[in-house]
């Protein structure tokens, strides 16, 4: 049976000075990390699935290429509020924690749009960009009549109010917010169009990359020529 200390040792083995680079020039912290590129995650997670409480000790390691696997691995319909504060609480100055394993895990928990709410409102921006990330991946899983349409609606117009203003990365959470609703809440796709015209270009600082913001309006638009405007995904995670 894998324990933490075999599964650290394996990450170990397959971290890469060059991996480890590509994540610090995104901007997130390379202290506590070694590198590992998510193929070589997705193999590694294939090996401990359905193992939870692995899941648990490999995120508290605070080692990112094992929080992240831990994300790959954990089963979020099972963990408690408190776990799902704990693991957005960890996620500071890690992006890919924060934005994509945080709210993998958290969509799949009963209290999920609860959590989404108090983290939008929070003054941290790890903490805020996970919330709206979260709510995001809501939008773009659970059917219309399974939303509160008239709260998404007003977290609509708080980013076309807000945006401007917000942080960062909570800016560019804000930006994928008013896609996945254009993109998957049909009620509401020509309300994110309008929104999305209104936000106009965000500015992001993405790092020492060659990555963009993608500009709502034109990928709304995009989604609508291919007639998938409302077509929900099984899952968010990737």
């Amino acid at each position: 049976m894998p324990s933490v200390s075999s599964v650290m040792a394996e990450l170990k083995k397959r971290g890469t000075e060059k991996t480890r680079k590509i994540y610090a020039r995104h901007g997130m912290a390379t202290d506590n990390m070694f590198g590992v590129s998510v193929a070589d995650l997705k193999v590694i997670a294939k090996t401990i699935k359905g193992q939870q409480v692995l899941a648990y000790e490999l995120y508290a390691t605070g080692n990112m290429d094992a929080m992240y696997l831990a994300g790959m691995v954990a089963d979020g319909s099972q963990m408690l509020p408190k776990q799902l504060h704990e693991w957005v609480e960890g996620a500071k100055n890690l992006q890919m924690i924060g934005e994509y394993t945080v709210p993998w895990v958290t969509v799949e928990n009963p209290h999920a749009r609860d959590l989404a709410m108090q983290w939008i409102k929070s003054k941290k921006e790890h903490v805020a960009s996970s919330g709206w990330s979260t709510y995001s991946g809501l939008v773009a899983t659970k059917p219309d009549d399974a939303l509160d349409l008239r709260e998404i609606s007003s977290l609509l117009g708080a980013a076309v109010k807000g945006i401007k203003s917000a942080k960062n990365r909570v800016r560019y959470t804000m930006n994928g917010f008013v896609i996945s609703v254009g993109s998957y809440v049909k009620p509401l796709a020509k309300q994110a169009k309008a929104a999305a015209r209104q936000i106009g270009v965000v500015s992001v600082d993405l790092g020492d990359t060659a990555c963009h913001v993608p500009p709502a309006t034109a990928y709304i638009e995009k989604i609508e020529a291919a007639g998938r405007v409302g077509q929900k995904r099984k899952t968010i995670r990737c």
